[in-house]
């Protein structure tokens, strides 16, 4: 491919509190978009665990952790970009975590980390309803990686809501956008496909959402909706996921990104 062209994959899983399974599970995916030609592989929110809210603050994990040690090897050995999802990162709290997204690079670097910002505190009804920031500490900081494929603007799941986040991280020069999520069944049937495609015709940039499919063992909290998708800057859904674990496989080509951004100059054109 061009140098402004590369193959992206967004995984799709089912993860519970199997830790180990997890695992299993993600590297088989991971090595299925990398044997499929994939530069970059990104895995949903609470890749490694999504279980009993409680357990997962204290199985939390410093950067360092085994985890993390994993993925970069992962990373490593496919020489990939990659992007862990969310993980439980132990925070300065001891009853709650972050819920942070870490991309590694083909050599397998830590590159960058970003934490949650906007928790998912919700009252929808007796069978939606949770409270995020009971056990996550929120982050502060947006991020922008810049790496050899193009700039990834990072964010996780309920961040989607909040159109302000990613315009600053299109005004700090992203490209591609990454929206890990664990979206439930309930929200995600009437919301996923139209904010995704909303916050790519925003800002201008490709968005890679993997998700969480399927029911966990968290409590019956929720069943996830699943869809991961690639959309691109003009808003279409250039690749989605089937049901249950998979793959969604698209090029990025960021002459896209410049072409979108030249024939309709919004940027330019803000006057608030």
């Amino acid at each position: 491919m061009s140098a402004n062209r590369f193959l992206a994959a967004a995984v799709q899983m089912t993860s519970t509190s199997d830790a180990e399974a997890n695992w299993q599970s993600v590297r088989r995916l991971i090595g299925r978009a990398a044997g499929a030609g994939a530069a970059f592989v990104a895995t949903p929110e609470n890749t490694n665990y999504l279980g009993p809210h409680e357990e997962k603050v204290r199985l939390a994990e410093p950067l360092d952790g085994p985890t993390c040690l994993r993925f970069s090897e992962l990373a490593q050995k496919h020489r990939i970009h990659l992007l862990l999802g969310s993980f439980n990162e132990r925070s300065p709290e001891s009853d709650r975590c972050y819920n942070s997204s870490v991309l590694f690079s083909p050599e397998g670097e830590r590159i960058a980390v970003y934490r949650k910002i906007h928790l998912f505190d919700i009252d929808l009804s007796d069978d939606v309803r949770f409270k995020e920031s009971d056990t996550v500490k929120p982050g502060a900081e947006l991020v922008v990686a810049d790496t050899p494929l193009g700039k990834f603007g990072l964010s996780i799941c309920y961040d989607l809501r909040f159109a302000e986040q990613y315009g600053r991280l299109a005004a700090g020069g992203a490209e591609i956008l990454t929206i890990p999520a664990a979206f439930t069944l309930r929200t995600g049937k009437d919301h996923w496909h139209p904010l995704m495609r909303a916050r790519a015709i925003e800002t201008q940039c490709w968005v890679i959402a993997p998700a969480q499919s399927g029911s966990h063992d968290d409590g019956g909290l929720r069943e996830s909706f699943g869809h991961s998708v690639i959309v691109d800057p003009w808003g279409h859904i250039v690749a989605m996921a089937p049901d249950g674990p998979g793959l969604a496989l698209a090029e990025i080509d960021l002459d896209r990104v410049a072409e979108v951004r030249r024939a309709m100059p919004v940027s330019d054109h803000r006057r608030l």
